[in-house]
């Protein structure tokens, strides 16, 4: 019971720190004397790791390789005295999830057949076609997100960075998720 309450605020923890993380960077930029952030950040993702030891599956996997680049960027930039490496995390983010989304394009069954064949067991030819094209899209977005996160390094502008990175990111994944979610439900009608 210890064992599953500890890993559950591991988790939530780690939430936290995913959903946090633009709103700390932006706060260790802007007031120097916040740089004491840096090192919280750094545990917190050393505590996001640990939240997933001992789990597999490619998803798992990517959230532990992307914790550990956070472990990295953070003590980086501690150990540099430059805290504006944290910057591209978000780009390393959308990096890693293209290479995932889009490798699965190459292999037998693209990451979002997968996701769906264990959820759903057996699926039509329609809704194979449909999950590949679903991946497809999450490319897209990748793609374009990733580009607006490495302008908003470029650019330089701290305010613009959170904003996009912070919220405007978040908002745009929660509405291809609620749209394709909405579209799935319609094709499911549909063929039913």
């Amino acid at each position: 019971m210890m064992r599953v309450r500890a890993a559950n605020v591991l988790n939530i923890a780690g939430g936290l720190v995913v959903i946090g993380w633009p709103f700390a960077v932006w706060l260790a930029l802007s007031y120097p004397h916040l740089h004491i952030l840096l090192p919280l950040l750094a545990l917190c993702f050393v505590l996001r790791l640990a939240a997933l030891r001992g789990k597999t599956g490619a998803l798992s996997r990517v959230a532990q390789a992307l914790a550990a680049m956070g472990i990295i960027l953070t003590l980086a930039s501690v150990w540099l005295r430059e805290a504006r490496l944290l910057l591209w995390y978000p780009l390393v983010v959308n990096s890693v999830m293209l290479a995932l989304f889009g490798g699965s394009l190459f292999s037998r069954m693209p990451l979002i057949e997968r996701l769906a064949r264990w959820r759903e067991g057996e699926l039509s030819p329609a809704a194979v076609r449909y999950t590949r094209r679903v991946t497809q899209v999450w490319c897209g977005f990748f793609i374009i997100n990733g580009a607006v996160s490495l302008w908003t390094c470029l650019h330089g502008n701290l305010h613009i960075w959170t904003l996009w990175n912070g919220m405007l990111s978040y908002m745009l994944m929660g509405t291809l998720f609620a749209g394709e979610w909405l579209v799935r439900q319609r094709l499911k009608r549909h063929h039913e």
